[in-house]
């Protein structure tokens, strides 16, 4: 699944070609990926025009000058492909999709804009949806009142931070990160990453953790998904960048995917563990439980 900057990388992309585009048709295959009534649709997609994308969490938000929103969830092999006469641009699973002709097999929804430019929503798996809803109802749904806070959110304070983890006080700290209704975004990648910037042993309970502690690992998260964004990512062999680029944060991790490798601060190798049933990186050196 995307984590946070795979997605905000994604944002920004349609963001620059779809705003101010206005929707002439719509066309999908199933309603697993399209849940959305045929009369809503006529009558708050079609004909509207793209003011804004937005993201919240790991969810896209397009929103519509009718008010409505329509949210997409890429789960683990969704594409976002955008294609007009002059333009190409690419988002999501890295397969032939992204270059071949669209529609294909893997296509579920078909946006054609009233210029002739066309949105693909492609998903092999079937996992990923797209949502159409009331602008105003968006945060009432059960995933927007759950998720937790984005942890690069201007106002969202290292106080702030620790305290969303006091109701896990006997959870190791990488299982509290990973819980996205303590911080909204967070996955494997920036998880091991930021704890090996703060030098924090992803089994440690949260309970042993002191208030400098939470700061370095504030600090930490906060730069690690700073550079993914400005790095288009990390791709993690399932995700592109707009421009159908792979994303480059894999080139700067410190600890992710690196075992058998020497630590980039002590030398000492990097180490594979298993902790909250996720492949987690080390070094055991730097970060001692």
């Amino acid at each position: 699944m995307p984590e946070l900057p795979e997605v905000e990388t994604v944002r920004r992309g349609l963001s620059a070609l779809i705003v101010g585009k206005t929707i002439a048709n719509e066309t999908h295959d199933t309603e697993k990926g399209f849940p959305n009534a045929p009369d809503d649709v006529q009558a708050f997609m079609i004909g509207a025009t793209v003011t804004a994308v937005e993201r919240r969490a790991k969810v896209l938000m397009i929103n519509l000058s009718t008010d409505y929103t329509l949210l997409v969830h890429l789960k683990m092999t969704g594409q976002m492909v955008y294609v007009d006469p002059e333009t190409r641009f690419g988002a999501g699973h890295p397969n032939d999709s992204l270059v071949d002709a669209l529609p294909d097999r893997s296509t579920r929804v078909t946006i054609v804009f009233s210029d002739g430019a066309q949105l693909f929503f492609n998903d092999q798996r079937k996992f990923g949806w797209m949502r159409l809803l009331p602008t105003i109802e968006v945060p009432n749904i059960d995933f927007m009142k759950k998720v937790g806070p984005e942890p690069l959110a201007a106002e969202f304070t290292p106080e702030e931070f620790a305290q969303r983890f006091e109701r896990r006080q006997r959870t190791n700290i990488k299982a509290a990160l990973l819980d996205q209704t303590i911080v909204a975004g967070v996955g494997n990648i920036y998880a091991d990453e930021a704890l090996w910037g703060a030098k924090l042993h992803p089994r440690r309970l949260v309970s042993s953790l002191g208030a400098n502690d939470f700061h370095s690992l504030y600090r930490k998260l906060r730069e690690v998904m700073t550079l993914a964004i400005e790095k288009g990512g990390s791709s993690n062999h399932t995700y592109v960048n707009a421009e159908g680029k792979r994303g480059s944060y894999m080139d700067f991790a410190r600890a992710f995917r690196r075992e058998g490798l020497p630590c980039p601060r002590c030398g000492t190798t990097i180490e594979k563990l298993r902790v909250a049933g996720r492949g987690t990186h080390i070094c055991p050196h730097c970060q001692v439980i």
